[in-house]
């Protein structure tokens, strides 16, 4: 029996134990099922019953073939358990259903993991009394991601609080993921020791906020990272939007701070209420050293005030009332003032990668590469000042450059000619056109002056 009918007799079965037991609810469901089963409000003229106009998933569940494909991403789903004495495929409406659920149940157990178990919540439900089965109710919800994070839930909040044409302008500005979106992982990264330890506590005090909340240790989950661009600050944190489950809501202050002048206040305020509405989640104010220039005298009043507004509207929020996290990036820690680092409880410190790490970074950025006689410490050792994001970008010209050829087999002289070529383009790029001629050659300056334009702080 293929796998292929295994994935749709758990969808079969889960869609009838979640239609008969009336005390589970949405985060029962594995989220590759709740998104196929999620019911938008339909514009109806009042006289359907009010459950008609309810945002969420309805009972009873009905499984379709389309809807069957959708979830399982299996082509043909009916054909995968045609052959079952416990299915059937209703002639005039295409449902799929179990004439026999237990059956189900016990041919469903025969065949599943213990890992496939623990993700369906569900299930878990219907047989954590049974003495074959070690997987309990508890432990498959703890293991699920909760539909907050959905998508699906996402938009479905912005709708219902948000108006399209009155709120228009800041939703423009502000861009939320939802962790299923995010393809990154911390596993994916390469961090110091500093940067481990504070996603840790963060961790830590998300586990523990109602104790914190006891002991009346409120001022925290107000974090700021500071580095040069490319050090991974946004990275890092959409990675832990993806560790913890939870939507991620980013903004650039710079587009807040530069359009819409009169609005600035007000959207700043609206950026906090959505953060507030979608948590828990984190909130990701990019760009943070944009608002210090504003708050000289000469500045514009409407600015001002989205200053005044933003530190305020920072000092409210909270990790343990709102379950919002806060953390602000900056390229630039040099323009914030006294007003702006005291909001933030910590400080993480996002530095041009070392030798090692590089090492470490171009490790992962190849592992799904072939190259021969790859040396990844030798080309560490050439790539001096490089961050994250400009290893990428060299690897990026290497198979691009290779592919010209033909060759989808990259060369470590490859490597070393896409340093060279980066190294020479980020030398022109960051040149004064106003200096000596002697600046205007190309490649001119050598590997050590190669990205001297950064802050590193």
């Amino acid at each position: 029996m293929s796998n292929r009918a295994l994935e749709v007799v758990e969808f079969l079965l889960t869609a009838h134990l979640y239609t008969e037991d009336r005390d589970l609810d949405e985060n029962d469901l594995p989220p590759r099922y709740r998104r196929v089963f999620w019911s938008e409000p339909e514009d109806d003229d009042g006289d359907d019953e009010a459950e008609s106009n309810v945002v969420g998933i309805e009972r009873p569940l009905v499984v379709t073939e389309s809807v069957a494909r959708k979830a399982t991403g299996v082509e043909h789903p009916w054909d995968a358990i045609s052959d079952l004495l416990f299915t059937q495929q209703e002639d005039f409406s295409g449902r799929l259903s179990l004439t026999q659920p237990e059956m189900a149940t016990e041919w469903y157990l025969d065949r599943a993991d213990r890992d496939r178990l623990e993700t369906n919540p569900t299930i878990a439900a219907a047989v954590e009394t049974r003495d074959d089965v070690d997987v309990t109710h508890a432990e498959a919800r703890e293991q699920t991601r909760p539909i907050q994070a959905d998508r699906v839930w996402i938009d479905s909040l912005l709708e219902e609080y948000f108006d399209e044409d009155e709120d228009g302008e800041m939703l423009d500005l502000v861009q939320v993921r939802a962790p299923e979106e995010i393809e990154m992982t911390l596993d994916d990264l390469v961090l110091t020791t500093d940067q481990e330890g504070e996603i840790h506590k963060l961790m830590q005090a998300i586990e523990h906020r109602e104790y914190l909340a006891e002991i009346g240790l409120r001022e925290i989950g107000k974090i700021l990272f500071v580095g040069p661009p490319g050090t991974g600050k946004t990275t890092v944190s959409r990675a832990l939007a993806h560790e913890l489950g939870l939507p991620f809501v980013e903004v650039k202050l710079s587009m807040i701070t530069s359009q819409y002048l009169g609005e600035t206040a007000k959207n700043v305020e609206k950026t906090f209420e959505v953060a507030k509405r979608l948590s828990p989640c984190i909130l990701f104010i990019d760009e943070f050293d944009s608002v210090a220039k504003t708050r000289r005298s000469d500045e514009h009043a409407a600015l001002k005030r989205a200053v005044n507004t933003l530190l305020k509207s920072i000092d409210d929020i909270s990790l343990i009332r709102d379950e919002v996290i806060l953390i602000g990036a900056t390229n630039h820690p040099d323009q914030l003032d006294a007003a702006a680092w005291r909001r933030f409880d910590e400080i993480v410190n996002f530095p041009k990668p070392d030798t090692q790490m590089r090492a470490d970074i171009l490790r992962i950025i190849t592992k799904r590469m072939d190259i021969t006689e790859f040396d990844p410490e030798a080309v560490a050792e050439l790539t001096e000042g490089l961050t994250g994001s400009d290893l990428r970008m060299v690897f990026r010209e290497a198979v691009l450059e290779a592919l010209t050829e033909e060759r989808t087999t990259l060369t470590q002289q490859d490597i070393v000619e896409a340093v060279e070529d980066f190294e020479e383009r980020d030398n022109l790029k960051n040149m004064n056109m106003m200096s000596d001629g002697d600046q205007l050659v190309a490649g001119d300056g050598g590997d050590d002056h190669a990205h001297d334009h950064s802050h590193d702080h």
